[in-house]
């Protein structure tokens, strides 16, 4: 039986983690094509909020994370394949927290110092430092990447988690293995393609996966009696 206190935090820390990524990422500079390095650079160095933006995103992913380590406690799943998927998944989860931290480094601090240096350089260094920026650009492709990987690894392991138990709905476990499908085609794109088009549909994808099964997540947890165990599907 799934403990409903634990599960009650953890819907909640999901879907919390989960809005303020949307929210803050919204207030990321995108107006311009992110694989046009010069006319993007020129718009990240104009960002007087970037560091904050970047913070937040780290934080929402933190809440995300947590949430995830709190529902492999609350589903208490110890035995078999299921137990296993979840050890691993909260592995992956924290290795993916782990990637995230040094993503906002490169992308919230190296990259910023390297648009602005290249934005207010000289004629004569501009070569050289938008050079350096792209570097740095490309190693955020790099770890994002990875990090897509790992995430979309942890979902799909807690998604195998929750289908091979009763504790919650098995079309919970359905939405969220197929959300971590879609991070794990973004990790391909990004090592291959960088930010380009062909990711926006597996981004949009993830957003409306993650919120179906975090929202009915959150529902069920909230409306789960002490004594009663979740309705299975």
């Amino acid at each position: 039986m799934a403990n409903r206190n634990l599960l009650r935090l953890s819907a909640t820390l999901l879907f919390v983690g989960e809005l303020l990524s949307l929210l803050v990422g919204a207030l990321h500079p995108a107006r311009e094509n992110p694989n046009n390095h010069t006319a993007v650079f020129a718009e990240y160095a104009n960002s007087a909020d970037w560091t904050a933006v970047h913070l937040g995103q780290f934080v929402g992913m933190a809440v995300i994370i947590a949430g995830l380590l709190v529902l492999f406690f609350a589903l208490n799943v110890h035995a078999g394949t299921p137990g296993w998927a979840g050890r691993f998944g909260a592995v992956s989860a924290v290795v993916a927290l782990a990637l995230y931290g040094v993503l906002q480094a490169v992308d919230g601090v190296a990259l910023k110092q390297a648009v602005d240096a290249w934005a207010s350089a000289p004629a004569a260094e501009k070569a050289a430092r938008f050079a350096s920026a792209e570097v740095i650009r490309w190693l955020e492709w790099g770890t994002r990447s990875y990090q897509s990987f790992m995430f979309g690894l942890a979902l799909v392991l807690f998604a195998t988690m929750i289908v091979g138990t009763t504790r919650i709905p098995k079309l919970i476990g359905y939405l969220m293995g197929l959300s971590g499908l879609t991070y794990i085609v973004q990790g391909w794109v990004l090592g291959s393609e960088g930010f380009s088009a062909t990711n926006t549909v597996p981004q949009l994808l993830a957003y409306l996966l993650v919120f179906a099964w975090s929202i009915w997540l959150l529902i069920l947890a909230w409306r789960m009696k002490e004594s009663v165990e979740a309705a299975t599907a």
